[in-house]
């Protein structure tokens, strides 16, 4: 069923089989996932097509400079007939959310997502309520050089698993775009239900990890640490949850080093110098030189 999902999401964004690889493993890691890109590159044609596929409950909330944390969470509101108040949900309660350009809105409406994303709920006026299970928040950001943009804190970066970049389709791809050859988001079938979601996300945390393999990845954070902050104790774990679910796709039930090394750049690239482009300089992103780095020293 993930094989003839992977292929009906491929079918929607021509080209792009990578990156819907590490949006898959992001959903079956039980982390949030961030897609920084131009406008018009289909990035919330991917959020949506991975509800779809998911059969999940998809919300969008476009994160404008006025987006206040009430219009995320929602408030309580008196109802008359009992004389109460009631809690009014607001769409962060969905299965799925797409926070589109969420480096457009203010600080404290970023704090109310950020508790979401952290803890699985919200509090207000003192009292917490529980998100939905799963809660997977895919956020878009555009480039910091467009106007009204500002870059994520870096603790709000160290709470998305992966950060991925669809860029510009290949010439062949575009082609069949143009006539009009790629599937619409509409006809995303349902490959898995909500129960089999969590089935997998449970067998993704089962997948087998050796010794050697644990040192691999220890090696790997261990060099990130001599470059700017380095990965947090949090991101190796993510770095080996995102390993296992990518061996999971690949049908295997062991991680390799191979999985370690083609999530790592989107695990590890958005936590290192601050989230800043890995080709603002127009050099070898840092976390594709770690790897060599590590690989040379083994």
């Amino acid at each position: 069923m993930l094989l003839n999902l992977h292929q009906q999401l491929s079918q929607v964004l021509l080209g792009k089989e990578h990156q819907v690889q590490l949006a898959l493993s992001c959903l079956l890691a039980s982390g949030h996932l961030l897609i920084e890109d131009r406008p018009g590159m289909g990035k919330s044609t991917l959020a949506e097509a991975l509800a779809r596929g998911f059969d999940l409950a998809f919300k969008r909330v476009s994160f404008t400079s006025d987006l206040l944390p009430a219009d995320l969470t929602g408030i309580n509101v008196f109802d008359p007939t009992q004389a109460q108040f009631r809690f009014q949900r607001g769409p962060l309660f969905t299965e799925v959310l797409l926070a589109d350009e969420i480096n457009r809105a203010s600080p404290r409406t970023q704090s109310a997502l950020l508790e979401g994303m952290a803890a699985g709920r919200v509090s207000v006026d003192g009292t917490s309520h529980a998100l939905p299970e799963p809660f997977f928040v895919i956020a878009t950001q555009n480039s910091l050089d467009q106007v009204g943009t500002s870059p994520l804190p870096e603790a709000q970066l160290d709470r998305f698993l992966m950060r991925i970049s669809l860029g510009f389709p290949c010439r062949d791809a575009e082609r069949n775009l143009l006539l009009q050859k790629a599937h619409s988001v509409e006809e995303v079938g349902a490959e898995v239900n909500r129960a089999s979601l969590l089935h997998l996300q449970q067998q993704c945390q089962q997948q087998h990890c050796s010794e050697l393999l644990i040192d691999y990845i220890l090696d790997l954070v261990e060099a990130t640490r001599h470059h700017g902050s380095g990965l947090s104790p949090r991101a190796s774990q993510g770095l080996l949850a995102a390993a296992k679910a990518w061996s999971l796709l690949q049908g295997r039930n062991h991680v390799g080093v191979d999985d370690v090394q083609a999530v790592f750049p989107a695990v590890a690239e958005h936590r290192l110098d601050g989230g800043a482009p890995s080709d603002a300089d127009g050099g070898t992103p840092l976390s594709r030189a770690l790897l060599e780095q590590v690989n040379a020293l083994r």
